[in-house]
């Protein structure tokens, strides 16, 4: 039977981003992390396949499934975009809200390396198409709900990085919101100067 290991993957991530965050990700080993979390290398296998899965895997995961369920979950009259940005405002509260400090460790180690930004390109399309396959679920027809899909990743990449940048305490939740309002006033301004281009 193997020994009981008390929240492995949190201390696997927590000693992954000290020493990312100290010597780099190229340079650091999953030896490294492993002694670093008190914990063994086969361990460390117990629960990642990579080092690099240590910043992509047990949380993207938990948000795809947070973030789709909610999508099922709402009402049948709630506009698909509106219910996009209710599925991530659940993840928000659910995945990251306690994590925001990891959060933003995370996001200054994936953007200076370009493996890691290319992977978590793939993850992020990954999240857009399993959204759409929920809207499509919903009835939402296969154009809108890519649409949808796309404007609400937009609207995730946004808050996230007013919310790991700010010091204002404000939760995730209500940076998507503000997120949201800021899309619809941009879509609103270039419909108005659509309009009195072809007015003039």
């Amino acid at each position: 039977m193997p020994r009981w290991e008390p929240d492995a993957v949190g201390r696997l991530q927590a000693a992954a981003l000290d020493l990312f965050a100290e010597q780099g990700f190229e340079r650091t080993t999953i030896e490294e992390i492993s002694r670093r979390a008190g914990l063994s290398k086969r361990s460390f296998f117990n629960h990642f396949g990579d080092k690099r899965e240590v910043l992509f895997g047990p949380v993207s995961e938990m948000q795809r499934e947070t973030v789709t369920r909610e999508i099922a979950a709402c009402p049948g009259t709630l506009p698909p975009l509106e219910a996009v940005v209710r599925g991530l405002q659940a993840a928000a509260d659910a995945v990251f809200e306690a994590r925001r400090d990891a959060a933003a460790r995370r996001r200054d180690i994936v953007e200076a390396n370009p493996e890691l930004r290319e992977r978590e390109l793939r993850k992020q399309a990954a999240l857009t198409d399993a959204i759409a396959a929920a809207l499509r679920a919903r009835g939402v027809d296969p154009d809108t709900a890519l649409l949808s899909a796309h404007a609400g990743m937009v609207v995730h990449r946004t808050a996230m990085r007013r919310w790991t940048r700010s010091t204002d305490g404000r939760s995730l939740r209500d940076h998507l919101s503000d997120a949201l309002n800021a899309l619809r006033a941009t879509a609103a301004q270039t419909a108005g100067q659509g309009d009195a281009d072809e007015a003039s």
